[in-house]
């Protein structure tokens, strides 16, 4: 390809309005452009390096036997409403109605369409396991699209199936899958941590997420460097010290907290409690995942402890949990925030005719002799006893972790909490979709048994962006070699002097027919220009013809060393090829 023939709108100086580093080199080497919050179009140069990207994220499922497919990007709601996700996706789903007035939307994923073939055509064990997966665009009405292809409305996502007849077929398929998944962002030059979290919307028993150390990323994660445990925040856990408790009094004893209207202010009011002998009541309304009905929860925690919403979510497996607005607080514990507390709340719900459910981190079991609110302003209870006095319906992990907590997983080890962004996560679905869905096999026994499923998803655009986030610097990209969008740039320095075009030509065309992927800087501009840009997109090697053509020499660069080191033309082709491809 020649660069004087080529799409590469690069730009000199950083777009105002990015935020994060991969999208300000995205846009300033000329790969995307934006046509909307959240909707870029990838330009040759971007379409190149996702084509090549695609290309390992390929060769790695066929290796552990996908079978691709490809699939519609509009669906009929039908399908969704029975798999039970119609309702569930809310707004995040772009939805609309044909000229006839059906109910249609575009795919944000596709296990139900996958379910629906599935359950036509498979009948049989014999016919199991199967591997399915897809490249295909999808669709997802983002609140608040950012960090330009970090979180898209459109985007492109490899999504594989799995399906079994039992759950050791499932098993084996989830560490498959896991396999690979390694070896695609190893060949990408993707540093990653692979992390316990949460299934989510997706549903499921287990599931792992992928994630890339960036200060962009949209989530937190903790790991631990002396054993490699790793978890989302949603789902991970540390150890804390246990608290041995003193015998409080036979009963709560109330007290006034005039001012009082925080954990801080009661650690310094006279007669008050350090917030670790504190119980935070926070309230909650959740809608069941299954029935939809709303109900109030109180969460429970220590006062200097901070609770992750997700895991309270996930553990009354509701569909969503929103804090209560001031007025339901009232309505339901008779006080405002600051004065809560789990003791005589269900009798105070009772009376306001509520459905309540208490839940209470595990690091209160046990817990005697606490302080928290009397559910009267300005006003508290000491000498709590927390399963004799508020009797919680459910004990669960709500707790956030801290950097510096002890690692659950190891003795000695600490976890270091940081930023990070998701390129990848693998569900173990298990009967989910094909019990909703009648997606049922035979077995060998000859009795009916739902398929057990698997759903494993990558985002290409996010490959792109985790790349640029961690191989980079001050003047440009640094693509690791698998999905750069050429192997070498022929820089030729002086096109109007013959012998260097010539060499820069007889260069480009012997690359070419060694197998790389090449591209010719044949502009009439001057070598500095043309070295900026080639830092700048990012290519892996630069040949430099100039001058020392007449001494049979050109100079290689490497982009990620940026070292250099004159070479003779006779033998730089070899030399290029054997460092390009290699690793790949």
């Amino acid at each position: 390809m020649r660069w004087s023939h080529y799409f590469i709108p690069t730009l000199r100086e950083d777009p105002a309005d990015a935020e994060v580093i991969s999208h300000r080199l995205l846009l300033r080497a000329g790969y995307i452009r934006q046509l909307g919050a959240g909707i870029y179009s990838l330009l040759p140069l971007g379409w190149r390096v996702a084509q090549r990207a695609m290309k390992v994220v390929r060769e790695e499922m066929d290796a552990i036997g996908g079978q691709e497919f490809f699939l519609p990007a509009i669906h009929p709601a039908e399908v969704w409403k029975e798999s039970g996700r119609w309702e569930v996706m809310g707004e995040t789903m772009f939805r609309l109605r044909d000229r006839k007035g059906a109910d249609m939307c575009l795919g944000m994923t596709h296990e139900e369409v996958f379910t629906t073939i599935a359950r036509h055509e498979i009948r049989s064990y014999k016919q199991l396991p199967q591997v399915w997966y897809q490249i295909q665009t999808k669709f997802r009405d983002e609140e608040r699209p950012k960090s330009g292809l970090m979180r898209l409305r459109q985007f492109i996502m490899k999504d594989a199936y799995s399906f079994d007849v039992d759950k050791a077929g499932l098993d084996r398929a989830f560490e498959d899958q896991r396999e690979a998944y390694k070896k695609i962002f190893d060949r990408c030059g993707i540093k990653y941590h692979i992390v316990e979290a949460s299934s989510g919307a997706m549903g499921g028993s287990e599931s792992n997420e992928f994630m890339a150390r960036t200060s962009a990323g949209e989530d937190f994660i903790a790991v631990c460097d002396a054993c490699g445990y790793a978890g989302n925040l949603e789902k991970a856990t540390s150890r804390i010290a246990q608290v041995e408790d003193e015998a409080g009094p036979a009963a709560p004893e109330a007290f006034p907290t005039p001012g009082v209207r925080t954990i801080e202010d009661l650690t310094t009011f006279p007669g008050g409690a350090a917030a670790d002998r504190q119980v935070k009541t926070l309230v909650y309304l959740a809608t069941d995942g299954a029935t939809r009905e709303q109900y109030a929860v109180l969460a429970l925690l220590r006062g200097d402890h901070q609770l992750h919403e997700v895991k309270l979510a996930d553990s009354l497996g509701a569909s969503e949990v929103r804090p209560a607005h001031p007025e339901e607080i009232r309505d339901l514990l008779g006080a405002s925030a600051g004065s809560l507390g789990g003791v005589g709340a269900r009798d105070r719900a009772t009376a306001a005719k509520q459905k309540l459910r208490i839940v209470a981190d595990s690091a209160l079991e046990g817990r005697r002799a606490m302080t928290t609110g009397a559910n009267k302003d300005e006003h508290h209870l000491r000498g709590v006893d927390v399963e004799r006095d508020i009797r919680p319906d459910s004990w669960a992990d709500l707790r956030t972790v801290s950097a510096g907590e002890a690692c659950p997983n190891c003795e000695g080890g600490t976890l270091d909490v940081f930023k990070a962004m998701e390129i990848g996560h693998i569900f173990k679905l298990g009967t989910k979709y094909s019990e909703s869905m009648g997606a049922r096999v035979l077995t060998q026994e000859g009795k009916e048994a739902p398929i057990v499923m698997g759903s494993y998803g990558i985002g290409v655009e996010r490959i792109l962006s985790a790349a640029v986030e961690q191989s980079h610097d001050a003047d440009g990209i640094v693509w690791p070699r698998a999905i750069a969008p050429f192997d070498v740039v022929v820089t030729v320095t002086n096109v109007k002097q013959q012998e260097i075009t010539d060499a820069g030509e007889r260069l480009y065309a012997e690359l070419r027919r060694a197998g790389l992927e090449v591209l010719l800087d044949d502009r009439d501009e001057r070598a500095g220009v043309k070295f900026k840009d080639a830092d700048l997109i990012g290519i892996p090697f630069r040949l430099t013809v100039g001058k020392k053509v007449t001494d049979g020499k050109v100079e290689l660069f490497d982009r990620a060393t940026k070292q250099s080191e004159d070479v003779s033309i006779d033998g730089v082709v070899a030399l290029v090829q054997t460092r390009a491809l290699s690793g790949l």
